[in-house]
C-alpha cells in the first residue's frame, strides 16, 4: 500500500501525515464549535454530544502538535484552510439542523477513519510512535462516527445531499495537505 505525499528535505512520511492530521483536527475543532453554537438554537439536544466531540478533537490536536514539537516540524500548510472550511461547514450545516449535522460527521469521519487505518498501515514498524498516535486518536474517530450515524433517519435528505459533498471536500483536504 502506498501513501502519496511531496515530502520537504528532511522530513518523513509520518512527519506529513502528523502535520496533515493536526490541520485535519484543527478543522474538525472549527466545524464542531460552529455546530454547537447554532444547536443551541436548532438541535439543543445536540449539544452535550458537540461538546464531548469538541473536546476529544482538540485533545487530538493537542497530541498531534505536541508530536510535531518533539520532532521539530510546523504544522502543515492546510491548518488554516482546514479551520475556515470547517468553521464555513459547520456553519451551513448548524443552520440545517440535526440531521445535517449528523450526516456531516457521518461523512468526515468515515474519510478519516480509511485514512488513518491506511496510515497505521503503512507507519507500523517504520514510525511506531506516530502508528500509535493513530491508534489512540481512532478508537475515539470511531465513536463519533457511530453515535452521528445512530442519529441519522433512514432515507434522511440531509445525508444523502451531504454525503457526497463532504465526503468529497475532506478528500480534497487530505490530498492537499498531502503535497503543500
Amino acid at each position: 500500500m502506498t501513501l502519496a505525499a511531496s515530502l520537504r528535505a528532511g522530513e518523513t512520511l509520518g512527519d506529513r501525515i502528523l502535520k496533515v492530521d493536526h490541520a485535519g483536527e484543527h478543522g474538525a475543532v472549527c466545524i464542531y464549535q460552529t455546530q454547537r453554537r447554532i444547536a443551541k438554537w436548532r438541535a439543543p439536544d445536540m449539544v452535550a454530544e458537540l461538546d464531548h466531540f469538541i473536546a476529544h478533537e482538540r485533545e487530538h490536536r493537542a497530541l498531534f502538535e505536541a508530536e510535531l514539537l518533539r520532532r521539530g516540524r510546523a504544522r502543515c500548510r492546510s491548518y488554516h484552510l482546514c479551520g475556515f472550511g470547517g468553521l464555513a461547514l459547520g456553519f451551513a450545516t448548524g443552520l440545517a439542523g440535526p440531521q445535517a449535522i449528523a450526516a456531516t460527521t457521518v461523512a468526515i469521519e468515515r474519510v478519516v477513519l480509511r485514512h488513518m487505518r491506511q496510515q497505521v498501515e503503512i507507519l507500523s514498524g517504520v514510525d511506531e510512535l506516530a502508528a500509535e498516535l493513530l491508534r489512540q486518536i481512532l478508537v475515539e474517530e470511531q465513536e463519533h462516527h457511530d453515535l452521528s450515524a445512530s442519529r441519522i433517519s433512514k432515507g434522511s435528505a440531509w445525508a444523502e445531499l451531504l454525503d457526497p459533498i463532504v465526503t468529497l471536500s475532506t478528500e480534497a483536504v487530505i490530498w492537499l495537505g498531502m503535497r503543500l
